[in-house]
C-alpha cells in the first residue's frame, strides 16, 4: 500500500539553452543541450517521494534507452516503481525544450507509450488505486484513463489531486470527483472554454458548482490563490532569480501532495508547496531541479540570513 499514488507520464526532456527563440524559418546556434528525466507524472512523483514518503509511480515507457534513465531517477529518488508498464514497438515518451536566458521555456511533448497507459492497464492496477489515500494525476495520458482511474478513487474515497494539464476541456464527471484542483490562470480558462466570462470569481464559481471540491491557482511570481465554498486564501510566491522554470508546477503539487498526507493542514501544505516551487526555479532542468527536505531547508536558511 502506497500513501500517495502517482498515475501519469514519464518523458526524456532534450533540453537546449539559447539566447532568444528563432524566427519563423530561422535556425540559430542555441547553447548547452542536456537530457533530464521528466514527465508531469514521474516529476510530481519524485517531488513527493523526495519531500515525503511512501510514494508509488505507475506508467508507461517504450524499451528504449530512455526507459532505464527515467525508471533510475525514480528509484533513486525514494519512489516505488514497481507497476510501470513497458510497451514493445513504441517509444518512450520525450519532450523538446527551449530555455532563454530568463529562465522562460518552450515545450513540445511527444507522448509515445504514455498514450498507452490505457483503461486495460488501470484494471491491472486496480488494488492500488484503492489502498492509496492520495491520487495524484495530470493529463499527459488519455482523458479516458482518467475517468477510468478516477471511477475507481472515487468509489473508495480516495482524495483525488488534479493538475489540468497540459490544458483542455474535461467532462464534467471528472471535475465533480475532484477533491483538490490545480490549474494555472491559462488553465483555468481553458477548462471553462466554452463560457464566456470575464471575472475569475465565476470561474471559480462554476466550477465550484460543477462538484470540484477545492481549487488552487498557481500565478508564478504573483503567487497563488486558493479557494473553496467557504474559504479564500493568498500566499505569496518567494522572490528569487529564476533560472528555469520547467517542472516548477510539478513540483508544487509534489510538495502540496507530500505535505497534505503528512499534515492534513492546507494553508500549511501550500505554504510548504510554494516553497518548493521557488526552489526548482533556480535549478536547471525538470527533476534535476526537484529538492529533497535537507536541499529544501539550506535553502529556505539562507534566505533568512
Amino acid at each position: 500500500m502506497s500513501q500517495i499514488l502517482v498515475i501519469g507520464s514519464m518523458n526524456m526532456d532534450l533540453v537546449v539553452e539559447t539566447d532568444r527563440y528563432p524566427k519563423k524559418g530561422e535556425t540559430i546556434i542555441g547553447g548547452k543541450f542536456e537530457q533530464i528525466p521528466g514527465g508531469k507524472g514521474a516529476n510530481q512523483a519524485l517531488a513527493a517521494a523526495k519531500l515525503g514518503e511512501d510514494v508509488e509511480f505507475i506508467g508507461a515507457c517504450g524499451n528504449d534507452s530512455f526507459a532505464p534513465k527515467l525508471i533510475s531517477s525514480l528509484r533513486n529518488g525514494g519512489a516505488k516503481i514497481d507497476n510501470i508498464f513497458k510497451v514493445d514497438g513504441v517509444s518512450t515518451g520525450v519532450a523538446v525544450i527551449t530555455v532563454d536566458k530568463k529562465g522562460n521555456n518552450r515545450i513540445i511533448v511527444s507522448p509515445g507509450a504514455n498514450y498507452q497507459l490505457d483503461e486495460n492497464k488501470i484494471e491491472k492496477i486496480k488494488d492500488k488505486i484503492i489502498e492509496a489515500e492520495i491520487l495524484l494525476l495530470q493529463l499527459e495520458i488519455p482523458v479516458e484513463t482518467i475517468k477510468k482511474i478516477i471511477e475507481i478513487a472515487a468509489v473508495n474515497n480516495t482524495k483525488i489531486v488534479l493538475d489540468p494539464a497540459p490544458a483542455q476541456k474535461l467532462p464534467d464527471y471528472i471535475l465533480s470527483k475532484v477533491d483538490y484542483l490545480l490549474p494555472n490562470e491559462g488553465e483555468l480558462d481553458l477548462l471553462l472554454d466554452d463560457i464566456n466570462l470575464e471575472e475569475r470569481s465565476e470561474k471559480i464559481d462554476i466550477l465550484l458548482d460543477k462538484g470540484v471540491k477545492n481549487i488552487i491557482v498557481t500565478e508564478g511570481e504573483k503567487g497563488i490563490n486558493y479557494y473553496s465554498r467557504n474559504e479564500k486564501l493568498h500566499l505569496d510566491s518567494l522572490k528569487v532569480k529564476a533560472v528555469d522554470t520547467t517542472a516548477a508546477g510539478d513540483v508544487f503539487a509534489g510538495a502540496f501532495a507530500a505535505s497534505l498526507m503528512e499534515k492534513n493542514d492546507i494553508k500549511k501544505s501550500l505554504e510548504f508547496a510554494v516553497e518548493a516551487a521557488a526552489y526548482s526555479v533556480t535549478k536547471m532542468g525538470a527533476q534535476s531541479s526537484v529538492p529533497n527536505k535537507e536541499d529544501l531547508n539550506k535553502f529556505l536558511a539562507e534566505r533568512s540570513k
